[in-house]
């Protein structure tokens, strides 16, 4: 199967492996980590997963999120043996949680995805404030997620206005893959930072969905 990350960043609808039945399971994944999660149930040979995706650009609106998690949870109720949110607080504020722990499905641990592939401990001791992070997604979608979205290709010199407090740009890989490394070293170049490539794999992503099912 093909994966569109432009058709699972605006396709709220996007149903993958749409089969379903009481004894399946109920991925509720953001869009920006579709590719992950579709690698791990294949590199365990998982057959009774279901995995609906969320557009990703609710991260540039948070506030939207724990709405849509919730939408989606209430339709699917009932339908599967268990439903696991593929979120981390992501900018919530504590509100995802909340609302998972109401509907009583699990949720991923961490701050947000950067935390959750690099490792939760692992990223708690990193001290990184001036860092600006990078994903396997977000280096394919840099100028739809980043660029755009604050306005640089139109107003160029805004530039510093929103990336002089940082001092470096850290890609961490999920793949091993040289040509996103060299789009990333580009991204960075663009933003007048620094380069870190960190490989990091699935991290905690990974662990947990394994822990679950």
């Amino acid at each position: 199967m093909t994966i569109d990350d432009t058709t699972l960043t605006h396709d709220e609808t996007n149903l993958i492996t749409a089969q379903s039945a009481a004894s399946r399971v109920l991925l509720l994944a953001c869009g920006a980590i579709a590719r992950e999660v579709l690698d791990i149930v294949k590199i365990n040979g998982w057959s009774h997963i279901d995995l609906k995706c969320l557009p990703a650009i609710l991260h540039n609106s948070p506030e939207k999120i724990t709405p849509a998690v919730t939408d989606a949870v209430r339709a699917a109720e009932g339908t599967y043996a268990h439903i696991y949110v593929l979120y981390a607080d992501c900018g919530t504020g504590g509100l995802l949680q909340q609302a998972c722990d109401d509907m009583g499905v699990e949720m991923l641990r961490g701050p947000h995805c950067y935390s959750f592939f690099q490792g939760n401990d692992s990223f708690a001791q990193t001290d990184d404030v001036t860092a600006f992070y990078l994903t396997d997604f977000l280096a394919r979608q840099f100028d739809a997620f980043v660029w755009k979205p604050l306005g640089l290709d139109r107003f160029p010199d805004l530039r510093d206005m929103y990336f002089g407090n940082y001092t470096k740009l850290v890609y961490q890989s999920q793949t091993d893959d040289p040509a996103l490394v060299t789009l990333a070293q580009g991204h960075a170049e663009r933003l007048g930072l620094a380069f870190e490539h960190r490989p990091t794999g699935y991290g905690d992503l990974e662990n947990q969905l394994r822990d679950w099912i």
